[in-house]
């Protein structure tokens, strides 16, 4: 382990939070590391502030100013300290960790800034919402969500125990960093399901040698998280070949991908091998909470709480006509690889997803909306997408891009 130098910034709004912040801010301090207190308020105070950056100095990092933030409206008013604070934490050099307080408002204010931190960088928001829904709060990045039992409002004896723990999580992870990997070899983004891992974890075998293989979950949140590492050059190259996550997004699944999906892949220029892997199927939860509308679908009960349902040709048309259209914004090299034996695991003879006309429509589909060119190029193999030879076609494909060859 390595130790930081860097600092740790404790934030929360101090006009309802100073004793909670300074309480933190001082046995992160007793702990021996670096720490400094930013003040989100979004009105100004009655009495000075201890914070070293006050609000007004965060507010003016606003495009249009302080008069932004303190505008009167509280909605609006967080809505533009967020974005001040996330332009005031960009402009820092030194941010080691990040640990935040607040309600709803307060980790409103604070999460974004978070996620725009490198993967890495210790985050971690005690918040009254962590008990919930904290997707949006979370997005893409490596944020520790820590529920403060009590609202986040004076010193007692549990607000007491949960800021102290979360005190000393944050100087624990900045002090003791884990040491960064000494490999030299470059990094590459990998996509994959249940499915879709015996062709994942044959890709992987064949390029470990050369690559670290960072393999994500393609769950909604692990294709964010693989495309905001490509978005920040932290990939040589991305294998995207379970792209299942746009079927639950335009069929109301529940593992669904932003509106964003493959946006950064577009933007960033990078190696980039896809395929169709999982768009057979939309994932739900208990049979219970299967749309209505789905009654008479093909359906997999994966376990108890997964239930799997089987794309039509319809929705496979709207999922070719959904990705083409991203991939045509592509600016670098892009190679799709089309698995005619069936897109997984359940989608191959005798299996109970297997349906060559379903399939059939979302490749006729690529061909005409997608825009071949040198650069972005459909390639057929007449396998499984589990096979080992779709596998190995895949590795080639991903050499010879890297290699420059058209």
């Amino acid at each position: 382990m390595e130790k930081s130098t860097g600092t740790i910034y404790a934030v929360a709004t101090a006009d309802t939070k100073g004793k909670e912040l300074y309480f933190v801010r001082d046995l992160i301090a007793a702990c021996g590391a670096k720490v400094v207190t930013v003040d989100l308020s979004t009105q100004t105070l009655s009495v000075d502030s201890q914070a070293d950056f006050s609000a007004e100095t965060v507010a003016d990092f606003h495009p249009q100013g302080r008069a932004a933030v303190f505008c009167g409206d509280r909605g609006r008013a967080i809505d533009a300290m967020a974005s001040a604070f996330e332009i005031f934490l960009s402009h820092r050099q030194d941010v080691a960790g990040i640990i935040g307080l607040g309600g709803s408002g307060g980790t409103a204010l604070i999460t974004p800034a978070m996620q725009a931190l490198p993967i890495g960088i210790p985050k971690i928001m005690v918040s009254t919402m962590a008990s919930g829904d904290i997707a949006g709060y979370i997005g893409a990045s490596d944020i520790s969500m820590l529920y403060s039992v009590t609202d986040v409002s004076g010193l007692n004896r549990i607000s007491r125990q949960v800021l102290g723990n979360a005190a000393h999580q944050i100087a624990g992870a900045v002090l003791f960093q884990v040491a960064a990997d000494a490999s030299d070899k470059p990094a590459l983004g990998l996509t994959m399901f249940g499915v879709t891992t015996p062709c994942i974890q044959a890709v992987s075998q064949a390029l470990e040698s050369e690559y670290d293989c960072l393999v994500f979950h393609a769950t909604g949140s692990g294709g964010k998280a693989m495309e905001k590492l490509a978005d920040s050059g932290m990939l040589a190259g991305v294998l995207d070949l379970t792209t299942t996550e746009v079927c639950d997004l335009l069929s109301g699944g529940v593992l669904a991908c932003g509106e964003q999906r493959f946006d950064a892949i577009a933007t960033s220029a990078v190696p980039y091998i896809v395929s169709c892997g999982a768009l057979d199927m939309v994932n739900f939860g208990h049979p219970s909470t299967v749309p209505a509308k789905y009654a008479d679908r093909r359906f997999y009960h994966h376990n108890a709480q997964v239930t799997l349902m089987r794309t039509t040709p319809e929705e496979n048309v709207a999922l070719a006509k959904w990705i083409a259209a991203k991939l045509n914004r592509c600016r670098g090299a892009v190679r799709f690889l089309i698995p005619e034996g069936g897109f997984s695991a359940l989608d191959a003879p005798g299996q109970p997803f297997w349906w060559p006309e379903a399939n059939q429509a979302f490749i006729t589909t690529l061909e005409a909306e997608l825009l071949q060119t040198d650069q972005r190029k459909i390639h057929y193999l007449p396998y499984n997408i589990n096979h080992p030879l779709f596998a190995a076609a895949a590795v080639a494909a991903f050499r010879s891009l890297v290699a420059g060859e058209k």
